[in-house]
């Protein structure tokens, strides 16, 4: 199951390079703009996926993430959050090869956004979190079509041909 998830690991790094490349060409109130989508705008999202990200892997590691919030607003700018995406990419990865097959057979006992006690299996999470950044990055990626950028192909497929 390693392996597996070191897959993802190498796969999200790419998508997110390649989704940050894209947006790093739209103009700033394109970027920022109000948007019909639950986190209200691209920069909103790019922020939930790391909002996210730093949760889980908070609950994992068994330290706080000092998130608050969901929609909690980490960085206000491209550059800022994309720095900060970068390194989170290198922890997750780091997580990934000290993961053992023993920690992943145990439950992860943590607390939710609302204060609910929870029990998840570590697989379960580990699954989670790379299915999470995949649909929040789903939806930047449907966000930039409503641009002049073109969104890039950020399918799993097409990572795993540029990795042969």
């Amino acid at each position: 199951m390693q392996a597996y998830f070191q897959t993802f690991v190498a796969y999200n790094a790419w998508a997110n390079r390649r989704l940050y490349d894209a947006c790093a060409g739209l103009p700033e109130s394109d970027y920022a703009a109000r948007r019909p989508a639950f986190f209200g705008s691209i920069h909103g999202t790019l922020n939930h996926i790391l909002v996210g990200d730093r949760a889980w892997l908070g609950r994992l590691e068994g330290v706080s993430s000092g998130i608050k919030s969901l929609d909690q607003i980490l960085y206000d700018n491209l550059i800022a959050l994309r720095a900060a995406r970068e390194a989170e990419d290198a922890r997750i990865a780091a997580f990934v090869d000290g993961l053992s097959a023993e920690r992943l057979g145990q439950d992860l006992h943590y607390t939710n956004m609302a204060g609910a006690e929870q029990v998840t299996p570590v697989v379960q999470v580990m699954a989670h979190l790379f299915n999470h950044q995949t649909h929040h990055r789903g939806q930047v990626h449907d966000m930039l079509s409503q641009t002049a950028v073109a969104p890039p192909s950020l399918d799993l497929i097409f990572y795993l041909r540029d990795a042969d």
